[in-house]
């Protein structure tokens, strides 16, 4: 992991940087929200994979110009490449780039506007979408007629059908919400965690949710009677924890070292991380700041 990554902010210009425009010339760019990075948005990078160099392209900054209220992120900003690394199996051994534009700067464009800009600035020579993808101002074009703009334009549009979600358990959960068909999404993730579900949290996303956190090297540690016992407020969380409770058969990473089996504990203010092996942050470095990720087992919380 790296705390460069993590510090660092977004650019707010409006152009994209020059590598960003020449990580995706003469490829296939996948469109989407790609907040979780779920198995849904694998399938895209999968699909793209297969016609050329894949790419995932979205916007930034849609909460502010839309006036969402802020939440934490699916995925630490730091993590995501790990993430996306670990699709080139998947992907036919090449790791899809990421690539974002600031929503501010596109938020008024036509589904015209759009497809040109993916053509004559970006260079792409196709696009992936699902079948539900709405793009242009205030979602006026739909899968269909981004067929149409990216035959006009030379490029080739692909439309896969969304990938559904098996647990019968909570095909309703999100029965209200017009756009849900049982599919995969990433407002499921964040439900699944707010229930604590871990085992459904896993199958959505195909992989353990790591949780990733900033810690200064002065943590609260203390010795138990089997091992270490580290407290952190949760403002030192980089992205979205599941539900306060009891979490057992979880890892502690700690950069390059194995990881450490641990056992999880969150109350309204605090996460605990409790181990019966070594001081597991038994710090090698001395800069201040330490990054921790904790990946969590296929669980329910014990207690509420």
């Amino acid at each position: 992991m790296s705390f460069s990554l993590c510090k660092s902010q977004r650019d707010n210009d409006c152009e994209l940087p020059s590598e960003g425009l020449a990580s995706v010339a003469g490829g296939i760019v996948a469109l989407g929200k790609f907040d979780a990075l779920h198995i849904g948005h694998r399938e895209l990078a999968i699909q793209a994979s297969k016609v050329g160099a894949p790419s995932l392209l979205s916007f930034v900054g849609m909460a502010e110009i839309l006036g969402w209220e802020p939440r934490a992120p699916i995925v630490a900003k730091c993590d995501r490449s790990r993430v996306l690394s670990s699709w080139a199996p998947y992907c036919g051994n090449l790791v899809p780039e990421e690539v974002q534009i600031e929503f501010s700067c596109v938020r008024h464009f036509t589904p015209r506007q759009f497809v040109e800009k993916l053509s004559k600035e970006l260079g792409v020579i196709g696009v992936v979408a699902g079948e539900n993808y709405r793009f242009g101002y205030k979602a006026a074009g739909d899968a269909s007629e981004l067929v149409r703009l990216c035959e006009e334009h030379g490029m080739r549009a692909y439309i896969i059908s969304s990938v559904m979600d098996n647990n019968q358990d909570y095909r309703s959960m999100n029965s209200n919400d017009l756009k849900d068909r049982g599919q995969v999404s990433s407002t499921r993730v964040r439900q699944a965690l707010a229930v604590g579900d871990m085992k459904y949290v896993s199958e959505l996303l195909g992989r353990h949710h790591r949780l990733i956190l900033m810690l200064k090297d002065k943590e609260e540690r203390s010795k138990t009677s089997g091992g270490w016992r580290v407290s952190a407020p949760k403002s030192s969380l980089l992205n979205l924890p599941p539900k306060d409770g009891f979490y057992e058969n979880c890892s502690l990473l700690l950069g390059n070292k194995n990881p450490v089996t641990c056992r999880v504990f969150m109350d309204t203010m605090h996460i605990h991380l409790e181990t019966d092996e070594a001081d597991p942050l038994d710090f090698e470095t001395q800069q201040e700041l330490h990054l921790l990720g904790i990946e969590f087992g296929d669980s329910r919380p014990d207690r509420d």
